[in-house]
């Protein structure tokens, strides 16, 4: 019965997750956007501590992950005009302004908490929940001691990271105790929501879509892109944005959304198109941020060693190379991800965990916009399962 998931522990999630790299919540932007580069994780998380100083002793108790960020929180930051103006003084400033304003994203949980805990934590809006990584043979020896803006171990402790991904992944491997839950149509359990949803038109400029972009990385979702009869035409995926560097800010905008979807898709940016933007930037007086780019193009064409980082464990995003501005290994294209009212929920999930995203658009025959279903909305119905079978 589904009733027997709820006796695992959330470390039973966590065999291999991969250690958590951290930045201390001292770091600056250039300290984040350096990490994120050389990672090529998706994401950063952000702590309370710092054990890249040797006069600042931490306990592993004192040691909370207070946040995360990721590449597209520096575009968005780097989209606001005075950053756009000066770039140089925008990377100095204090990794803080990077988090998003949303409060209780991150939460930590002890190794031993019970599975459904974690459940709730995510419908209470809770999207990476840390937990202490437990090793038989003890701590992870590390080959570098050399203090950097990139560490794992917290005084010999490692954390990894849950999310509602893992979550949903577990609940798919164990489908058939939920029964008939899964072969059930997504509008029968009344799981699409159709109230702000991100959304934009093609024709209209991209620096309209930035409030929408920033909301939907705070819901791990995308924006959708409209056509003039509200037929859904693509997306602009925080996921496929995170595929680039800082300077697409410049896209964003100078660009109209349907230009900003051919900048962001699979294989890079157009000439013409980035030829664009370095014009709109000079009729802009933004020749700082033009620098940027040519500097960034520069580092890019000079090199030739592809990315070779590990799959990321959340959300599938593309990967930047090390030191190029994009890279093709995993990235998505701006096509929307798409299914239709009478889709199962465990076709939806399949679907969403395939393409390594939280959420599947809602579409009706004509391709007009129904709503969007997300990992939330699925996690609800199979926890109010959960607890129906916990009272027989």
């Amino acid at each position: 019965m589904a009733v027997s998931l709820l006796g695992y522990e959330v470390s039973d999630l966590c065999l291999g997750k991969p250690a958590l790299r951290c930045l201390p919540v001292s770091a600056t932007v250039a300290d984040a956007l350096g990490a994120l580069k050389r990672s090529g994780d998706s994401y950063i998380s952000v702590w309370s501590c710092d054990h890249t100083s040797k006069t600042t002793k931490s306990h592993v108790e004192d040691c909370r992950c207070i946040g995360k960020i990721c590449m597209v929180d520096v575009v968005c930051f780097f989209c606001r005009e005075d950053n756009l103006s000066s770039p140089s003084a925008a990377l100095q400033s204090p990794v803080s302004l990077l988090l998003p304003k949303v409060p209780g994203v991150v939460r930590h949980l002890n190794p031993s908490s019970r599975f459904q805990e974690a459940i709730d934590l995510m419908l209470e809006g809770v999207q990476n929940i840390v937990i202490p990584i437990q090793s038989r043979t003890g701590p992870r020896k590390k080959l570098v001691t050399k203090p950097s803006f990139n560490w794992t171990l917290h005084n010999g402790v490692e954390f990894c990271w849950l999310t509602q991904e893992d979550v949903i992944r577990f609940l798919l491997n164990s489908i058939g105790v939920f029964s008939p839950l899964p072969s059930l149509t997504i509008e029968s359990l009344d799981i699409i929501e159709t109230e702000n949803i991100p959304s934009v038109y093609y024709h209209e400029p991209a620096s309209i879509a930035l409030a929408a972009i920033a909301q939907s990385l705070t819901n791990q979702i995308s924006v959708a892109v409209l056509d003039q009869d509200d037929k859904l035409v693509g997306e602009i995926s925080p996921f496929t944005l995170a595929c680039h560097d800082e300077t697409v800010a410049a896209a964003i905008s100078t660009l109209s959304v349907g230009d900003l979807m051919a900048y962001i898709d699979c294989g890079g940016p157009p000439e013409d198109l980035i030829r664009l933007v370095k014009a709109r930037l000079e009729e802009r007086n933004l020749g700082a941020f033009l620098d940027l780019i040519e500097e960034e193009l520069s580092h890019s064409s000079s090199s030739s060693s592809p990315s070779s980082s590990s799959s990321d464990e959340e959300y599938g995003s593309g990967r930047r190379s090390g030191s190029g501005i994009y890279s093709t290994r995993m990235v998505r294209r701006s096509e929307a991800i798409v299914c239709y009212p009478w889709s199962s929920v465990v076709a939806v999930m399949i679907q969403a965990l395939a393409h390594r995203v939280s959420y599947v658009w809602v579409i009706e025959e004509d391709w007009s916009l129904a709503g969007i279903v997300t990992f939330s909305g699925i996690l609800k119905v199979f926890r109010q399962h959960l607890r129906t079978q916990a009272h027989y």
